[in-house]
C-alpha cells in the first residue's frame, strides 16, 4: 500500500495542473473563462486543498516515526555524470508543505471576497495556483540544481503577482524593483551552486557539505574559496528573505493586493531563503566566518526593519518592515547555528503574521467604502481610527496578533523568539543586546499600528488630511477626480464577509497556542525535526537560566506597550511630534529609510543611466564612427580612383613611366 511520502510528488503537481487548465483557457478563450469565476476558484481552490491534505498526512506519517523518503530519477546522464531530480520528505519538507499549503489555501479563501469585484479575478487565482505550486516544488527538491530551477519560478511568480494591478505606475515599478532586486542575489546564488558542484562534485546537501570538507581536508580547495562560495550562496536567500542591503524590494512589493503580501512575502516566498540556509546547514556549520557573517547582516537586518517601522503610516508598509525585522530574527538563529530555533520562529511568524496581513486587508477593504479606491487614503492609518467598535471580528484577531509578534507570554512569538534570543547569548552579548533592543521596538510599533487603527476616533471623513496625503503622493488628482474619488467611496466602515474573517479566525488558533509546542524544557517542534537536539535542549535547560532571559525580553516588550499606550492609545504624549521636533535629523533618518533607496537611486539606477549615456555615446561616436569613417574612405577613394580608369593604353603606358621614373629618383637619393 503507498503511503503520503509514496504520492508526496503530487503535492506541487495538482496546483500546477490546475493553474495550466485555467491558465490555457485564459489564452486561448479570454472572456468565457473570466465568467466562469467562481468554477474556476473551486479548481484551483480544491486542487491546493488536496494539496493540503496530503501535506497533513505527510506531516503525521514523519510525527510517528516514519523514515525520511527519497524518490530520484536521472536528468541528463553523460559518461560518468549523472543529474538527478525528484523529490524528498523528511520531517522539514513536511512541516514546510503543511505551511505553505496552509497559509495557500486560507489567502485563496480570502482572496474570494477581497477580490469578488475585480476584473482579474480568475487571472489572480491562476497566479495563486501557479505560486503555491511552485514553492511546494521548492521545498520538496533534493539538491540544489532543482531548488534553484523553483526559485526562478518563485520569483516569476513573485513578479506578477505583486505587477498583478500593472496598470498602477507603482505596481509596475514595485515588480521591475522586486525582479531586479531578487536577480542580484540569485545571480550570486547561480555562481555558488556552480561553485560548490566544482568544488565537491555533488548537488544534494549532504554530499555538497562532505565534498567541500574534503575537498579542503586534502588541499584541493583552500579555505577563503570555499568560505567565498558559501556567501555567493548565501546571496539568494539574502535577497529572498529580505536581507540588508537588498531588502529594499520587500516593502515596495505592498502595491501589491493584500492576499499577496499575506502569502508572499509575510509567509511562504520569504522563508525560501531561511528554508535554503536550513539545508545547508551541514555545509555552513564547517566555516565559522560564514556563520558570523549571516549573524551581523540578520542583526542589522532586525534593526534596521524595526527602526523604520516606528515611522511609518502606511499600515502595509508597517507591517512589511515588520517582516523585514522578523526574518532577520529567523537568520540570525541560523547565523548563531539555531537552526531549529529559526525554524520554528518561521512556522509561528507565518501564522501570526499572515493574520496581520490579511487584517490589514480587510481594513483596507473596508476603507474603501469611505475614501475610494485610492491606496494612498485607504492605506494610511492617519484617516482610520475607532475601528475597533465596526470591525470586532478584524480588531481582536490583529490584537492577537500583535501579542504574539511582541513575545508576550504564552503566545507562540514568545517561545520561538526567545529561544533566538538564548541561541544569540550563547554566541555574543553584543547580538542578544541588538535582538533584546528589537524586541522592545517591535512592541511599541505594533501596538501603534494597531492604536492608530482600532481605537480613538475614526478620522476617514478629514477632507483637509486627504487633500494632503494625495498632494504629498503626487497622485495627480485633479480637484474633481478628487471629489469623484470621494462620492465614490462615500459609505460606511463594516465588517468584512465571512470569506474574509474566516481566515482570520483560524489563523488566531497556532497564533495563541502553536508556540507551546516549542517551550525549551520539552520541545515537541524540535524532537521531530532534530531528535537528538532535543534531548541536549532538555538536558541542558535550566530555570536559573531560562526565567532570567525570559524576563528581560517580556520586560521590555511591556516597555514598548506601554509607551504606545501612553503615546497613541491614550494620547498623553504626542512621542511622534516631539521626536520630529527635538530630533529632526532621526526622525528625517527613519522616515527616510536609512535614505538606502536615495543611495540606491543615486549609485544603481541613475549611475547605470549615466553609464548607458556613456556607452552610447562611445558607440554613436567611435563604433558608428570607425564604421561611417571606413564607408567614406572607400567612397571617396572610389570617386577618385575612376578618373584613372579611362581605358587608354597610352594614359597607362604613361603612369608606368611616371611610376618607374620615381623609383629610380628615390632609390639614387638613397
Amino acid at each position: 500500500m503507498a503511503t503520503a511520502a509514496d504520492l508526496a510528488w503530487l503535492i506541487p503537481v495538482l496546483p500546477l495542473v490546475g493553474a495550466t487548465i485555467v491558465g490555457l483557457g485564459l489564452v486561448s478563450f479570454s472572456r468565457t473563462v473570466s465568467r466562469l469565476r467562481r468554477p474556476a476558484a473551486l479548481l484551483l481552490t480544491s486542487t491546493v486543498g488536496a494539496s493540503t491534505v496530503m501535506s497533513v498526512a505527510n506531516l503525521w506519517e514523519q510525527m510517528t516515526g516514519a523514515p525520511s523518503h527519497e524518490q530520484l530519477f536521472d536528468w541528463a546522464n553523460a559518461g560518468t555524470f549523472h543529474l538527478q531530480m525528484g523529490y524528498c520528505v523528511d520531517p522539514l519538507t513536511a512541516v514546510m508543505l503543511v505551511v505553505v499549503c496552509g497559509i495557500a489555501l486560507l489567502v485563496m479563501l480570502y482572496s474570494h471576497g477581497y477580490m469578488a469585484h475585480d476584473q482579474g479575478y480568475v487571472r489572480f487565482f491562476t497566479y495563486l495556483a501557479l505560486f503555491s505550486s511552485s514553492m511546494l516544488g521548492l521545498v520538496v527538491s533534493p539538491n540544489l540544481l532543482e531548488i534553484y530551477v523553483f526559485w526562478e519560478l518563485v520569483g516569476m511568480c513573485s513578479y506578477l503577482l505583486v505587477g498583478f494591478w500593472y496598470e498602477r505606475n507603482g505596481a509596475a515599478h514595485a515588480a521591475q524593483k522586486a525582479f531586479v532586486v531578487n536577480r542580484v542575489g540569485d545571480f550570486g546564488l547561480l555562481l555558488g551552486i556552480l561553485g560548490l558542484f566544482w568544488a565537491s562534485g555533488q548537488l544534494d546537501f549532504q554530499g555538497v557539505a562532505t565534498g567541500v570538507e574534503a575537498a579542503v581536508a586534502h588541499g584541493d580547495l583552500s579555505r577563503s574559496v570555499a568560505v567565498l562560495l558559501c556567501l555567493l550562496v548565501f546571496m539568494g536567500p539574502m535577497a529572498k528573505s529580505a536581507q540588508f542591503p537588498l531588502h529594499v524590494w520587500l516593502p515596495d512589493a505592498m502595491e501589491g493586493p493584500t492576499p499577496i503580501s499575506a502569502l508572499i512575502h509575510a509567509a511562504t516566498m520569504v522563508a525560501a531563503g531561511v528554508f535554503l540556509v536550513a539545508r545547508l546547514e551541514p555545509l555552513y556549520s564547517l566555516f565559522p566566518q560564514v556563520r558570523l557573517v549571516i549573524a551581523c547582516i540578520a542583526a542589522l537586518t532586525c534593526v534596521l526593519g524595526a527602526s523604520i517601522a516606528l515611522t511609518q503610516m502606511d499600515l502595509k508598509k508597517g507591517l512589511a518592515y515588520s517582516t523585514v525585522s522578523q526574518l532577520g530574527y529567523m537568520m540570525l538563529a541560523m547565523g548563531c547555528g539555531a537552526t531549529t530555533a529559526g525554524l520554528f520562529h518561521l512556522v509561528t511568524h507565518a501564522c501570526f503574521k499572515a493574520m496581520l496581513f490579511l487584517g490589514s486587508g480587510s481594513v483596507i477593504h473596508a476603507m474603501e467604502a469611505v475614501v475610494g479606491h485610492e491606496p494612498v487614503l485607504a492605506q494610511d492609518m492617519r484617516l482610520m481610527g475607532g475601528l475597533r467598535r465596526k470591525m470586532p471580528v478584524t480588531a481582536s484577531t490583529f490584537f492577537i496578533g500583535c501579542l504574539a509578534i511582541s513575545g508576550i507570554p504564552p503566545l507562540a512569538g514568545f517561545w520561538s523568539k526567545d529561544e533566538i534570543l538564548g541561541q544569540a547569548l550563547a554566541t555574543s552579548q553584543l547580538l542578544w543586546g541588538v535582538g533584546w533592543l528589537t524586541a522592545g521596538l517591535t512592541a511599541f510599533y505594533m501596538f501603534r499600528l494597531y492604536f492608530l487603527t482600532f481605537e480613538g476616533n475614526f478620522r476617514g471623513h478629514d477632507a483637509a488630511v486627504q487633500a494632503r496625503l494625495l498632494a504629498a503622493a503626487g497622485a495627480g488628482h485633479g480637484e474633481q477626480e478628487q471629489e469623484q474619488e470621494r462620492h465614490h467611496g462615500a459609505g460606511t466602515v463594516r465588517e468584512s464577509t465571512w470569506s474574509m474573517t474566516l481566515p482570520l479566525l483560524v489563523l488566531a488558533v497556532p497564533s495563541l497556542g502553536i508556540g507551546l509546542l516549542g517551550v525549551p524544557w520539552h520541545s515537541r517542534f524540535a524532537a521531530l525535526l532534530d531528535p537528538h537536539e532535543a534531548m541536549v535542549l532538555m538536558e541542558e535547560f535550566s530555570w536559573s537560566h531560562f526565567l532570567p532571559l525570559a524576563g528581560a525580553s517580556v520586560a521590555v516588550a511591556l516597555v514598548g506597550v506601554a509607551l504606545a499606550t501612553v503615546a497613541y492609545g491614550l494620547g498623553w504624549v504626542k512621542l511622534g511630534r516631539a521626536v520630529a521636533q527635538r530630533l529632526p535629523s532621526l526622525n528625517a533618518f527613519l522616515a527616510n529609510k536609512w535614505y538606502l533607496d536615495a543611495v540606491n537611486e543615486r549609485l544603481f539606477v541613475q549611475g547605470s543611466r549615466r553609464l548607458a549615456r556613456q556607452v552610447l555615446e562611445v558607440d554613436a561616436k567611435v563604433v558608428d564612427g570607425a564604421v561611417n569613417l571606413t564607408g567614406l574612405l572607400a567612397l571617396g577613394s572610389g570617386e577618385s580612383l575612376k578618373y584613372l580608369e579611362t581605358g587608354r593604353a597610352q594614359f597607362y603606358a604613361l603612369i608606368v613611366f611616371g611610376g618607374v621614373v620615381g623609383m629610380v629618383v628615390f632609390f639614387g637619393l638613397q
